[in-house]
């Protein structure tokens, strides 16, 4: 028999993943809308798009980047409603608590995914295998959640064959991929279904005569490395296709942001301003939450007549204040063309490094400065999100809808801590 240099481990590794997360916390909330196809959106338009679908909607075609129009030609009785941030942060609280009962090692990586890692758990684990461990997780998401609440469960050596498992049999299977089963699972999928391999990498393994799973493990290191993926990220997923870990890092935060996409289109100064000014706190708040500060800010905006304008600027001295972000956001915002009618707007904030804030001089203002964001924070920590804003923002904060961070969790954590 071939020897594939297969990872022998015993799999200490779960992943997590709700099905159809938004779409099934809806039907769960009402259960007229069970066994119908449904799906739901940031915010309602003729030419919205669908971030989340039922089960009934997928047969039917209707997946996620669908736009409403398309949906409802698949099927006129589609449903779609906008996202309820209260069930999605109810569905987040529960799988987090249920999932800290098994493991204190744990990461997520969507409000709706998450990964938990044995590695010396044995204790907590009371002899029981992770598929019986699964198995109970799984029952408490349907007492706890709700009774049409289901997860997929995937166990395996490294983080990416649990994720590859727990996308096996949905919805609401359980799978172990390890060294004894994962060569006949290679050989039943296609290259696309490897997680990571979208169109492009898929097109340049097939460039150099990789054509399957099982071409794809059984490539040599250096021709990974030097001709396909040009990098160290060859020999990843050499050691990432045989089970071993390669995934279990942080990463480095490249910058932060908040866009909004305008309910109706506008060039009213005033009004835009404000619900810039409104992102713009937002954007502070996340800065400030992830322990960094900033030394870019770059604004810019799409116009409803197609085309957009963006400016941005580098400054030699970081900042982390929203006063400060504020008034470097103005500034390249006074520069848009005004004329013009925005359909869309955004800032993000890059180039960051660790805060200094508990390393201030000892110049009165700048720490004058600091205890009043201090301060605000603490406030709206204590009593909710912009309870303590800037008089500016008034108009953006009724304009402005929150809307769910559908990436990693660390903004939703921050949404959760101050709700």
């Amino acid at each position: 028999m071939k020897n594939y240099r297969l990872n022998p481990e015993e799999p200490q590794i779960m992943h997590i993943d709700l099905n159809s997360a938004f779409a099934s916390a809806e039907q769960q909330a009402w259960p007229a809308l069970r066994g119908r196809p449904m799906g739901v959106t940031n915010r309602i338009s003729r030419e919205c798009c669908v971030i989340a679908a039922s089960y009934e909607a997928k047969a039917l075609g209707i997946k996620v980047g669908v736009r409403r129009s398309e949906a409802m030609a698949l099927c006129p009785s589609f449903i779609l409603l906008e996202t309820d941030p209260s069930k999605y942060t109810h569905m987040y609280q529960g799988l987090l608590r249920i999932m800290k009962d098994y493991s204190s090692n744990i990461k997520m990586k969507s409000i709706d995914e998450g990964v938990l890692d044995f590695h010396g758990m044995q204790p907590a684990m009371r002899g029981r295998s992770l598929q019986d461990i699964g198995y109970e997780i799984k029952q408490r998401v349907y007492a706890e959640l709700g009774d049409h609440m289901r997860i997929n469960v995937g166990i395996g050596p490294n983080r990416f064959l649990a994720k590859m498992a727990a996308g096996w049999h949905k919805p609401d299977g359980l799978d172990t991929l390890d060294h004894r089963n994962v060569i006949d699972f290679y050989k039943s999928i296609q290259l696309e279904d490897i997680t990571g391999i979208a169109e492009a990498f898929g097109a340049r393994l097939r460039a150099h005569g990789i054509y399957t799973p099982m071409q794809f493990l059984e490539a040599n290191d250096e021709l990974l490395r030097r001709r396909v993926f040009k990098s160290i990220h060859g020999l990843h997923w050499s050691n990432r296709l045989r089970g071993y870990e390669v995934d279990d890092y942080k990463t480095n935060l490249g910058m932060v942001g908040r866009q909004w996409v305008l309910s109706k289109a506008s060039n009213n100064d005033d009004w835009l301003r404000s619900c810039l000014h409104f992102l713009v706190e937002t954007v502070g708040m996340k800065l400030r939450y992830r322990n960094v500060e900033a030394r870019g800010v770059c604004v810019w905006v799409s116009f409803s007549s197609g085309g957009g304008w963006s400016d941005k600027r580098m400054h030699k001295a970081s900042f982390y204040a929203n006063g400060d972000i504020w008034e470097k956001a103005s500034r390249l915002f006074d520069r848009r063309p005004k004329h013009m009618v925005v359909r869309m707007m955004g800032v993000y904030l890059y180039q960051l490094t660790p805060s200094t804030r508990s390393q201030l001089g000892l110049l009165d203002d700048v720490a004058k400065k600091d205890d009043l964001t201090k301060a605000m924070d603490e406030i709206n920590d204590f009593w909710g999100s912009f309870t303590l804003f800037s008089a500016d923002t008034l108009t953006g904060t009724k304009n402005v809808k929150q809307k769910i961070p559908f990436g990693g969790t660390e903004y939703f954590d921050l949404l959760l801590k101050r709700a």
